[in-house]
């Protein structure tokens, strides 16, 4: 199967550290893949390297093979990649379907019209609900966003990154300050996204990973220590040594059986 998503030598320093040295990656399409490593790795400086946020010293991005290094952040969304952040980028007063519609709306290219046809007005409603309903938030789709749980905040924003019908979506840790009995739900409707959608995601929160991941790559000084199944990234003494020097929840879940 061809990559949805590749890297060739990709490279990015600050101040002479390298966050990122000469990774080469491939994403197929449809896939889930994670990308883990400890604390300072490089993942988010990858994913800002592969959404266009950052230039790289050297090195290639590659989408559905076509060659987008050099393309800045809008036109790589153009051709179908998306992304979400660490902390949530939301507007505190709009409802989710306000939001969800203004992106549906710029997607369009009528956001900026003070005047829209009432069929497309009635379809960019209708995108938005089915989007917010596929997602568990049909319920609270007229609430202001700052009324809403962290967790379902955090849907709202996948919500708005599907909006732009992207081929691949890349997550930077969308369970980052989630509570856990709502990760698992978070995880779970991202696992149920279609599977046109490509996804590469960075999460902690190794039961997580392991459960949602059919490809994981570790990263460890910016370099890929380890690119395979869960199974194998597991019982990978490499991998071990990094999980077990981190935190009991990243050794526990290696330690659980039955990933595979």
């Amino acid at each position: 199967m061809s990559a949805a998503l590749e890297t060739r030598d990709l490279a990015r320093s600050f101040g002479g550290i390298a966050a990122v040295a000469g990774v080469s990656l491939a994403v197929e399409r449809g896939a889930r893949h994670a990308l883990i490593g400890p604390n300072g790795a490089g993942k988010t400086t990858l994913i800002n390297l592969l959404s266009g946020a950052l230039k790289p010293g050297r090195g290639q991005v590659l989408l559905d093979g076509e060659d987008v290094t050099r393309l800045p952040q809008y036109r790589r969304v153009k051709r179908g990649l998306a992304r979400t952040f660490q902390v949530n980028q939301l507007f505190p007063n709009l409802s989710p379907l306000e939001s969800v519609g203004l992106a549906l709306a710029e997607r369009e290219g009528v956001c900026g019209r003070w005047w829209w046809p009432r069929h497309l007005r009635a379809a960019i409603r209708d995108e938005a609900w089915a989007l917010l309903d596929g997602l568990g938030l049909a319920g609270q789709a007229g609430q202001p966003a700052r009324q809403l749980p962290y967790g379902r905040q955090r849907l709202v924003e996948i919500a708005l990154a599907l909006a732009l019908k992207p081929r691949v979506l890349l997550l930077d840790e969308p369970a980052a300050g989630v509570p856990r009995g709502e990760g698992g739900e978070l995880f779970a409707r991202l696992a149920a996204l279609p599977r046109d959608v490509t996804v590469l995601l960075i999460e902690h929160d190794m039961d997580l990973v392991f459960r949602f991941a059919e490809r994981i790559t570790v990263l460890v000084g910016g370099v890929v220590l380890v690119d395979d199944v869960p199974a194998r990234v597991a019982a990978d003494p490499r991998v071990r040594e990094v999980y077990l020097g981190e935190t009991p929840m990243g050794a526990a879940a290696l330690d659980r059986p039955g990933h595979g």
